[in-house]
Parts: structure tokens; C-alpha cells; sequence
């Protein structure tokens, strides 16, 4: 569990709160890098029950969730917060490498509402923050 550039100067610009969770400590640093580019707030989590806990307890507006996490799978973890009153509103952003189009229907299925297959293009990944934070 990590806190990453939770503050701002002023209320005028804080920034939407995204979480990150990846097992994968390369994927998740180049996530936080691409986030602090795009001067957003952001947590990190590295398992799937980190990731339920600080869902509910921070009420981010945008979940970046790895898929194969070691402890739940990202549908499991998606589906656990789309069933609860206080994170089902989150938008859940599927992060992959399961590209086929059965998974992304199983994705949507489980409360994902959109999917970016890893490797992914930095500004392909970008694009679709933007879209959910704006």
C-alpha cells in the first residue's frame, strides 16, 4: 500500500484521486511516473485486498486494476466493489495482457468499464485516464 502525490497547494487544483494495482513493481512504477506527468493524486496497491480496503476507505474516482493479481483476480476485486454501495460507482479500468475477446466480456461483465491491454501505449493509457477523470 502506497500514497503518492496525495496534495496539492489549493483546492482549485486538486486533482480526481486514482488508485493503481498491480502486483508487478515495474508495471505499477510505470504507472505512477505516467501519473505524475499528468499531475494527478494517486494510491497504489499491490494485491487485491489492499486494493478493496483502500477503495472503500478513499473513494478514488478511478481504479487502474491489473487483472492477475496473487491474491484475487482482478474480476473477483471488481466484482466485490461494483456489489458494494460505496465503491460501485468507481470507474474500474481493466489493466492486461489477456487481449482475446471472451476476457474483455468477462472484464465488463465483472463492473469493468473499459479495459488497456499491457503492453500498453503510454499515451493510449493516458487518453483513456482522461476520459474518466474529466
Amino acid at each position: 500500500m502506497s500514497f503518492q502525490n496525495f496534495s496539492s497547494s489549493s483546492t482549485n487544483d486538486i486533482q480526481p484521486l486514482i488508485l493503481a494495482v498491480d502486483d508487478n513493481e515495474d508495471n505499477l512504477q510505470l504507472i505512477s511516473q505516467l501519473l505524475l506527468i499528468m499531475n494527478c493524486c494517486f494510491i497504489t496497491a499491490n494485491n487485491g485486498k489492499d486494493a478493496m480496503v483502500m477503495a472503500q476507505t478513499h473513494q478514488p474516482k478511478l481504479i487502474l486494476l491489473d487483472m492477475m493479481l496473487p491474491d484475487l483476480s482482478g474480476v473477483e476485486v471488481a466484482s466485490f466493489l461494483k456489489q458494494n454501495p460505496r465503491t460501485k460507482e468507481i470507474s474500474i479500468i481493466a489493466v492486461t495482457a489477456m487481449a482475446r475477446e471472451e476476457d474483455k466480456q468477462r472484464f465488463a461483465l465483472a463492473g469493468c468499464d473499459d479495459c488497456v491491454t499491457k503492453p500498453y501505449a503510454i499515451d493510449e493509457l493516458e487518453a483513456i485516464i482522461h476520459q474518466y477523470i474529466s
